[in-house]
């Protein structure tokens, strides 16, 4: 069917629906992993999201890539709308630092007018933490590096970029994984636990989901869908991990040396 407008209107897709499925069924599985210990419902979900995902890039690829569906006004709107995805995400940490400021400049009564609460053993921020900064900064020169040696269209070095990104991204989580592990406290131990935990797992969650992103990201570079005039995957990719490491330094900053 031909067009006369340099718009791309999607063709029906089953996997926003899919997704949707998946995201409920994980968010269950996760109340039964709680209370229950039963993994199955969260492993259904993930294995969901995980197929969804896959098949929802594959078609992306196809229309960006093979079919040419993405004009540069196309670009241009997907670009506007990655800016304000990562705005209202900024808005989405801020209410976990907003929570952590608000108990931590003026602790009630009930935490013992003293912060961090009485009884909480926090982490040393110069040993895990600012490796985990260290490693964070530089994946942001990696993937920089990578972008650069793309648009100078050197491709070896884009892929090598990627790869130490990628390396990086996973070495950050298998730390602060360790981190969790042997944590002196939970998210059950006061305002401080409750912060802690779900302001720096919702930052790993980020990581973890970048991670994949770039590794989708390098795998289109190493096929040559991208070219040094045409490659808005690889910025959204590069955006989106720029933001995570931004948002570590100020989680670094307030709640792992300030916060201690």
């Amino acid at each position: 069917m031909m067009k006369n407008h340099p718009f791309h209107l999607v063709d029906a897709s089953p996997w926003p629906i899919t997704g949707s499925i998946g995201a409920m069924t994980i968010t269950s599985g996760m109340v039964m992993w709680f209370h229950q210990l039963n993994l199955f419902l969260f492993m259904l979900g993930l294995i969901i999201i995980i197929l969804t995902m896959f098949q929802w890039w594959r078609d992306v690829t196809r229309e960006s890539t093979f079919q040419g569906n993405h004009t540069i006004i196309v670009t241009k709107g997907m670009k506007w709308g990655m800016l304000l995805f990562i705005v209202s995400e900024v808005f989405f940490f801020l209410s976990f630092f907003w929570g952590f400021f608000h108990s931590s400049l003026s602790p009630s009564m009930e935490i013992g007018m003293m912060w961090p609460p009485k009884g909480i053993v926090t982490f040393n921020p110069m040993q895990i933490p600012l490796l985990n900064t260290m490693i964070l900064l530089s994946s942001g020169i990696t993937i920089t590096w990578s972008h650069h040696s793309m648009m100078n269209s050197n491709h070896s070095q884009s892929v090598q970029g990627l790869f130490l990104t990628i390396i990086l991204g996973i070495y950050f989580s298998m730390l602060q994984g360790y981190e969790y592990y042997e944590s002196p406290f939970t998210i059950s131990d006061s305002i401080y636990g409750s912060t802690f935990f779900m302001s720096t797992g919702f930052h790993g969650l980020h990581v973890l989901i970048g991670t994949t992103f770039i590794i989708v990201t390098m795998a289109r570079q190493m096929n040559f869908h991208f070219s040094n005039k045409h490659h808005f995957g690889f910025e959204a990719a590069a955006w989106y991990w720029h933001f995570v490491d931004v948002v570590w330094l100020f989680l670094y900053i307030s709640i792992y040396w300030w916060g201690s």
